[in-house]
C-alpha cells in the first residue's frame, strides 16, 4: 500500500477495488464474459454513428441525438470496462489516487449527461407524436444542436465542480474499496476528511441533473401514451407506438437499474445485490443501446442493408474490372 507523509497523518496514494475478487472461481468466465460484452457494445455503437454519419436519411434529430447517446455509450463502456478487464486477467486490483478521481469524473460527466440525452429524446419523441404538424418547426436543427450542446454542458460542469470537491478530500485507511468502479459513495466512506459539504454539493447536483430530466422523460411518456390511446385505428396506435418504444425500452433499464442501485439501503447484505445491479448500468445498459435500436428499428436496418449492398457492388465491380 502506497502511502505519503503527511505533518502528523500517514495518507493513502492508492486504492484497491475489490471487484469481484471475491468469486475466484469465476474470474476468467467473468473476463471472457466482460470482453465479448466489450467488443459487441463498442462494435455496436461504432456502428449506428457510422449509420448516422453515413446515410443522409437518418440525417434527422432523433437520429442526431441517437448518434450523441451512441458516441456516449462508447466513451462511457471504455471509462469502465478496460479497467474491469485487466484486473480480471492480471489480478492487479489497485489503482492510483489520480486514476480513481479521473475514473470518477468521466464516469459521473458521461452518467450526467446520458440523463440528459435521454430526457432530450423522449422530448423528440413527444413532439413527433403529439405535434407532428409543428414537429419540422419546433425540432429544428439548431433545436437539436442545443439540446446535445446542453446536456453534455450540463454533465461536465457538475461533475468537475463535484470532482475538484474530491480531489481535495484526504485519505488515510483502509484503502479497499468494495465495487468495481470509483462511485461517489464507496469511495467518500473511506476518507478522512470532513465530507459534509462534498455531500451537500453531490445531493443538489445529482437532484438538478437527475430530476429534472427524469421527470421530463417521464412527463413526455405520459403524454405519448395518452395520445397514442386517442388514434382511432389499431394500426395508427402500433406505428405510434413503434416509432418510441426503442427509446422506451432503453430509458427503462437505465432509470430502473439506477433506481434501484441508489436507493437500495448500504448493507453488507445487500453490496453484492448493489454490484450487480451497478454492472446493469454501467455496462449492459451500453450493449442493449445498439442492439435495441439495431434489432427494432426499420430505418437502422435499412440503413445497414444499403451499407452493406454498396460495398458488395463495389467490390464485385472491382473484381471485374481486375479480370
Amino acid at each position: 500500500m502506497k502511502k505519503e507523509e503527511g505533518k502528523n497523518q500517514t495518507y493513502i496514494m492508492e486504492f484497491i477495488l475489490l471487484g469481484f475478487g471475491d468469486r475466484p472461481e469465476l474470474q476468467y468466465c467473468l473476463f471472457l464474459l466482460f470482453l465479448v460484452v466489450y467488443i459487441v457494445t463498442m462494435a455496436g455503437n461504432i456502428l449506428i454513428v457510422g449509420l448516422v454519419v453515413a446515410d443522409r436519411h437518418l440525417h434527422t434529430p432523433m437520429y442526431f441525438l441517437l448518434g450523441n447517446l451512441s458516441c456516449l455509450e462508447i466513451c462511457y463502456t471504455s471509462t469502465i470496462l478496460p479497467r474491469v478487464l485487466a484486473s480480471l486477467l492480471t489480478g492487479d486490483r489497485t489503482i492510483s489516487f489520480c486514476g480513481c478521481i479521473v475514473q470518477f469524473y468521466f464516469f459521473g460527466f458521461l452518467a450526467a449527461t446520458e440523463c440528459c440525452l435521454l430526457a432530450a429524446m423522449s422530448y423528440d419523441r413527444y413532439l413527433a407524436i403529439h405535434k407532428p404538424l409543428h414537429y419540422a418547426a419546433l425540432m429544428n436543427g439548431r433545436i437539436c444542436l442545443q439540446l446535445a450542446a446542453g446536456s453534455w454542458m450540463n454533465g461536465f460542469l457538475t461533475t468537475t465542480i463535484i470532482t475538484c470537491l474530491m480531489s481535495q478530500l484526504y485519505f488515510c485507511g483502509p484503502n479497499e474499496i468494495d465495487h468495481f468502479l470509483c462511485d461517489f459513495t464507496p469511495v467518500i466512506k473511506l476518507s478522512c476528511s470532513d465530507t459534509s459539504l462534498i455531500k451537500l454539493a453531490t445531493i443538489i447536483f445529482s437532484s438538478i441533473d437527475t430530476l429534472p430530466p427524469f421527470l421530463l422523460t417521464l412527463a413526455s411518456y405520459v403524454c405519448i401514451v395518452s395520445t397514442i390511446l386517442k388514434i382511432p385505428s389499431t394500426t395508427g396506435r402500433q406505428k405510434a407506438f413503434s416509432t418510441c418504444s426503442s427509446h422506451l425500452m432503453v430509458v427503462t433499464i437505465f432509470y430502473g437499474t439506477v433506481i434501484i442501485v441508489y436507493m437500495l439501503p448500504d448493507t453488507n447484505t445487500l453490496r453484492d445485490l448493489n454490484k450487480v445491479f451497478s454492472v446493469f448500468y454501467t455496462v449492459l445498459t451500453p450493449l442493449a443501446n445498439p442492439l435495441i435500436y439495431s434489432l427494432r428499428n426499420k430505418e437502422v436496418k435499412e440503413a445497414l442493408r444499403k451499407i452493406i449492398s454498396r460495398n458488395r457492388f463495389l467490390e464485385n465491380k472491382s473484381i471485374n474490372g481486375y479480370q
